[in-house]
């Protein structure tokens, strides 16, 4: 009965934290220090970590054997969010094979000379793998925005530079991803909502502790003034691209152990929606299992 009680808490969580349209949208409406609703204590979150995990690596076996669609997991956060440390334990249990993780950093000039979706799409995972986005073609609504500088990198024509330039621009990204779904690739999208307070108690952290000052980047600082630029323009995207083909889940990071979970069960009942399976052998090829079978018994 407990482990039921569980399942339905986590259910409700992720309905809470999924938004499938822009429509009354607020990113105030979502606490970064609550649990959304899921009613499991830290040290629970933790223990149903390890069993999300374990169904997600079987999902994944039955993704690359099915090989008929393909998983893309996009992470969104201020600095210091939990997107490496979330990345990395829910991915933990899975085949490193069949994973990609892409993380965008500024683009080179290979990639200005091109549409700013142009090195997205090629790193979009093939079919019968997941693909990791660490930071991702938002950076080009979030930095860019707070940043001109390094929208004026991208060479754009001044009449691609009218009034509704970002209103375009999140209509194309939402437009790429609605396109994506419709070839068979599963999106989904985590906004790790950090709050202000907690994002200072672990910069301090990255300064205090020796072992973590290799974490610690002065832009850290120099982006934290720009926090109510980047919480605009972060409800403005959400608001502008969430849709049922593409959800954004709007995930409370302040706890780290509860965010894991959360993007771990999301995954898994993406990928148990698809009903996905082994296939089945044609009659031929079962027939030369058995006559393997037989020469590997009768040696």
């Amino acid at each position: 009965m407990a482990a039921s009680m569980k399942r339905r808490s986590i259910a409700k969580t992720l309905r809470v934290c999924r938004i499938e349209t822009g429509k009354g949208f607020l990113l105030t409406d979502h606490a970064p220090d609550a649990l959304a609703g899921g009613g499991l204590s830290h040290d629970e979150a933790v223990a149903q970590l390890a069993a999300g995990v374990a169904s997600l690596a079987a999902q994944q076996q039955l993704l690359a054997a099915q090989a008929d669609y393909a998983l893309l997991a996009i992470f969104q956060g201020i600095d210091a969010a939990g997107k490496d440390s979330t990345i990395r334990h829910v991915m933990s249990g899975v085949n490193p094979q069949g994973v990609s993780v892409t993380s965008f950093k500024q683009p080179g000039p290979e990639a200005l000379a091109h549409d700013f979706l142009w090195r997205v799409h090629q790193a979009v995972p093939e079919r019968g793998r997941i693909g990791i986005f660490n930071r991702s073609h938002y950076e080009e609504v979030l930095s860019c925005r707070m940043h001109p500088e390094l929208l004026k990198a991208q060479h754009l024509p001044q009449t691609a530079q009218g009034k509704h330039f970002w209103r375009d621009r999140l209509a194309d990204i939402a437009a790429f991803e609605v396109y994506l779904a419709r070839q068979g690739i599963v999106v989904l999208k985590f906004f790790l909502h950090l709050s202000k307070e907690e994002q200072k108690r672990r910069l301090l952290a990255r300064i205090d502790a020796p072992a973590k000052n290799w974490k610690f980047s002065a832009a850290d600082l120099r982006d934290r003034q720009y926090w109510d630029d980047y919480q605009q323009a972060a409800q403005a995207a959400i608001a502008a691209t969430a849709s049922p083909q593409a959800p954004w889940f709007i995930v409370p990071a302040d706890d780290k152990p509860m965010a894991q979970l959360i993007v771990v069960d999301a995954m898994v009942a993406a990928l148990e929606a698809l009903k996905l399976h082994a296939p089945g052998l044609p009659p031929e090829e079962q027939a030369k299992l058995a006559q393997a079978r037989a020469a590997l018994l009768s040696e």
